[in-house]
């Protein structure tokens, strides 16, 4: 009988954690499709994001000396896991100002297509590894 308690607590405690960790690794995961080709996205992050955020995404590129506040550092790994692809992708989209930050990051929807965008984005974010 003691035998039999122990192995259904086992039972249970076995399936509580299973489900926890199924439910933690798919609340972990990125939104399929969010991010892009972060090959293709360096090309246009050079373009439009180094004279800012660095050519090491470090936020010292050769404009930031001028700016108040300075432009985010991506190369802060801890900082980066707090942010989501969805928000890194809206930040670029709409600027910083749609997301409560500095409105001297501009919107780049007019001049970046969804796709480009989103290779920017997994640029941005493969700049923290």
């Amino acid at each position: 009988m003691r035998a039999n308690r122990s192995l259904i607590r086992f039972g249970v405690l076995f399936v509580i954690v299973t489900v926890a960790a199924a439910l933690f690794a798919v609340n972990s995961a990125p939104a399929a499709g969010v991010l892009g080709d972060a090959a293709k996205g360096a090309a246009p992050y050079k373009t439009y994001c180094m004279s800012c955020h660095g050519e090491k995404g470090d936020g010292a590129g050769p404009a930031a000396a001028a700016l108040n506040p300075k432009p985010r550092n991506f190369t802060d790994k801890a900082f980066m896991a707090t942010l989501t692809d969805d928000y890194i992708v809206k930040v670029i989209t709409e600027g910083g100002q749609a997301v409560g930050k500095s409105p001297l990051m501009v919107a780049w929807k007019a001049v970046l297509k969804p796709e480009e965008i989103k290779d920017v984005a997994a640029y941005v974010r493969s700049l923290a590894k």
